[in-house]
C-alpha cells in the first residue's frame, strides 16, 4: 500500500553498542543493512513482525560526529502485553531507569537506548513484542499537521486523546493494518517552538512507484525537498508541515 509507514530513523554514535543494545534487549534481528563510503545504516526489528510492520534505521557517521536532540521529535514506542512486566525485565537486564509505569499512570513507560533517544512502552493486544507502535512528532500547528497527512499521503485521524495542557493525534495511511506503525502528532496548548537537532533523522513511507507516487505528492504540493533524481532514483524526501522530513522509497 503506498504511504505504509516502513521505518523511522535514529542516529547513533557507536553503531556496535546500539546494536548490542537492541538485539539484547528488544530481541530485534538484522533486516537490512547499507554500508556506504561515509555512513552505515543498519535496519531492525522483530524477527516475527507484520509484513508491513516498521523498522528502526540506526545512521552510523564515520566521522565520528555527536548529535543533539532538539525537542521536535519525541520517541518511538513499541508494544508489549504487560508494561510492569515488561519494564522490570529491562531494569532487570541493567537497562537505565528513566520513567517507570507507576510515574506514568500505570499504562506505559519509557526507557532510553545508549544514544539518549527516547522509547515508550506500550501495553496492546496485537503486533509482535517489542514491535513499532508509533513514532511521536510534536508540533506547532496540529490544523496545519493534520490536514498535511491527510491530503498530503491521504493519512487518516484514527484516535485521539486530549489532557489538560495538550492533546494526541494518531494518524496512519487509510485501511491500514493494526500492527503498523502510526505517527502520533502531540499538540501543546502553550504555543512553544521546537528545535529539531540532528539525533533524529526521518520517518519513511512505502510506494510501489516512485516516480509515479512523487508525482502525485508534487500535485498536492509538497516540498520538493531532494526529488528522485536528486537521490539516483532510489528515494525522495520532502518535508511534513511542522518540518519532519518524510522519506519516499521503494523497498
Amino acid at each position: 500500500m503506498d504511504g505504509t509507514l516502513d521505518h523511522v530513523m535514529m542516529r547513533v554514535e557507536d553503531l556496535d553498542e546500539s546494536l548490542d543494545w537492541y538485539q539484547t534487549h528488544f530481541d530485534y534481528e538484522e533486516k537490512g543493512r547499507w554500508e556506504a563510503d561515509t555512513f552505515t545504516n543498519v535496519y531492525l526489528g522483530p524477527e516475527d513482525m507484520h509484513e508491513d510492520g516498521a523498522t528502526i534505521e540506526l545512521t552510523y557517521n564515520h566521522d565520528d560526529r555527536t548529535y543533539e536532540f532538539g525537542d521536535a521529535w519525541g520517541h518511538i514506542a513499541v508494544r508489549v502485553e504487560d508494561v510492569y512486566e515488561a519494564y522490570d525485565e529491562l531494569m532487570a537486564a541493567g537497562v537505565e531507569d528513566y520513567r517507570d509505569p507507576d510515574s506514568c499512570g500505570g499504562s506505559y513507560a519509557f526507557v532510553k537506548d545508549p544514544d539518549g533517544h527516547e522509547i515508550e512502552l506500550v501495553e496492546r493486544d496485537h503486533g509482535a513484542r517489542w514491535s513499532l507502535d508509533h513514532t511521536m512528532l510534536r508540533v506547532e500547528d496540529i490544523e496545519k499537521a493534520i490536514g498535511w497527512y491527510t491530503h498530503k499521503l491521504d493519512y487518516e485521524l484514527f484516535r485521539r486523546s486530549e489532557h489538560d495542557s495538550f492533546a494526541l493525534y494518531f494518524m496512519k495511511p487509510r485501511g491500514a493494518a493494526a500492527e503498523e506503525m502510526s505517527i502520533e502528532l502531540t499538540y501543546n496548548y502553550d504555543g512553544r517552538s521546537y528545535e529539531f537537532g540532528d539525533a533524529w533523522g526521518h520517518v519513511a513511507v512505502r510506494t510501489s512507484d516512485l516516480e509515479s507516487y512523487w508525482e502525485t505528492l508534487v500535485t498536492r504540493d509538497v516540498e520538493e525537498y531532494r526529488d528522485p533524481e536528486s537521490c539516483d532514483y532510489r528515494y525522495a524526501f520532502t518535508h511534513a508541515a511542522g518540518g519532519h522530513e518524510v522519506e519516499i522509497l521503494n523497498p
